[in-house]
């Protein structure tokens, strides 16, 4: 069975459920608009179909397909939809998932909300300013914080210090 049809079974299932939410096309916290918007034409045009699937479907990558995942160069890592820095490499970490981790973003630069699409809740992560979707946040990463944010890497763009 591929992987993109459990995941769509999944989901589906997951919709058809009585308070089950499937994640998807998040609002900002402010309950306006997000700084920076964009038709899901304009979406399409600008990013690639796996890019697409991942920040404005909620989608997930392929562990280990990022070249981003084993990248030690310093750093900054920006949204790929709005350019909007978002992650510092002084911050990244091998969590072993095989998705680019980070255990803080930076002050200010990405959002949070529940993610209820598997049956369990977890926190996705989103760009505060365009709300493209990156991944979620775990509770089992390194000190100081103790978090894992595993990031999609086809929704960052690195730019090296």
């Amino acid at each position: 069975m591929k992987r993109r049809f459990f995941l769509g079974a999944g989901m589906a299932a997951s919709a058809a459920l009585p308070g089950v939410a499937v994640a998807m096309n998040p609002e900002p916290e402010n309950g306006g608009a997000f700084e920076v918007t964009r038709t899901t034409a304009e979406w399409r045009e600008r990013l690639s179909d796996i890019e697409f699937e991942v920040m404005r479907e909620n989608g997930t990558e392929p562990a280990f397909s990022s070249p981003l995942h084993d990248k030690k160069t310093t750093g900054t890592y920006h949204c790929r939809g709005c350019d909007l820095a978002l992650y510092s490499s002084k911050h990244k970490f091998d969590s072993g998932t095989g998705w680019p981790s980070f255990y803080k973003a930076l002050p200010g630069s990405v959002a949070t909300r529940p993610d209820r699409s598997w049956f369990i809740t977890r926190t996705e992560v989103h760009c505060r300013r365009c709300g493209s979707h990156m991944g979620h946040i775990f509770d089992d990463g390194p000190e100081p914080t103790g978090k894992r944010h595993c990031i999609n890497g086809v929704s960052l763009e690195f730019r090296p210090a």
